[in-house]
């Protein structure tokens, strides 16, 4: 893992046109929510398995519907209704699967309350754009951000099916910048960073406290990298 105190290394302000906010787990709390979910479910089904079996399932099931259902919530339901059915061989009941989708409900209207500091760090940065460059369903993650109040911070938004390198290109173009002009900011690794990197972008990085299995990589540094622990932090590590 790359660590780079504050004091350490900086980012020239100078150099980059825009900066791009991942939103769950870095503006608010998301997966701590869907850990939650999960741990009732694994309650739910608990005649049905034990949570360490009926997790790892869900973990292979919500892996194998990637490529179909894709990121959110609304793929997550539909991955534990069938984990459901098929743990419990069929003998899931009605009421069961009914609680299931309330609970996928509860997803969607959480409160994405905005992390401490996201607020304040917003404010600091001016005289640059600002984006959401975010994972996820196109409705849920909108209501999000609206929920939050933090729209007003942001010159653009943007929601992808994922954040591939292409996907990193495809929102430099839209913004007109080059690729070494952005700078993004996240808690995954995987999806905020390396392919921020990998396409000539700069990446701070900072860790959330739950991580989705599906979200774990191997890290590691690069000179366009800076790693902080909250992001009250950020505005210190911008060189003006």
């Amino acid at each position: 893992m790359y660590f780079c105190t504050i004091m350490q290394k900086q980012i020239s302000l100078g150099s980059i046109d825009v900066i791009a906010f991942d939103a769950d787990d870095t503006l608010w709390d998301c997966q701590s929510h869907f850990a939650d979910i999960e741990r009732r479910y694994c309650e739910l089904l608990s005649g049905y398995g034990d949570a360490n079996k009926i997790s790892g399932e869900l973990f292979r099931t919500e892996a194998a519907n990637m490529e179909l259902f894709g990121y959110g919530t609304k793929a997550f339901t539909l991955s534990l209704v069938e984990n459901a059915v098929s743990v419990s061989c069929g003998r899931v009941t009605g009421n069961e699967i009914g609680c299931i989708v309330a609970m996928g409900k509860e997803l969607l209207s959480l409160p994405a309350t905005p992390l401490s500091g996201v607020v304040e760090a917003l404010r600091r940065l001016t005289g640059v754009r600002k984006a959401v460059f975010t994972k996820g369903e196109l409705l849920d993650q909108q209501n999000k951000l609206r929920r939050s109040g933090l729209e007003p911070f942001f010159d653009h938004v943007e929601i992808v099916a994922d954040k591939t390198e292409e996907a990193y290109r495809g929102l430099c173009r839209r913004m007109g910048i080059e690729p070494g002009r952005l700078l993004m900011v996240g808690n995954s690794f995987r999806s905020d960073i390396a392919p921020a990197l990998a396409v000539g972008a700069w990446g701070v990085h900072i860790p959330f406290h739950v991580t989705w299995q599906l979200e774990v990589t191997r890290e590691f540094d690069h000179e366009r990298l800076v790693r902080i622990e909250d992001i009250s932090e950020l505005s210190a590590c911008l060189a003006t």
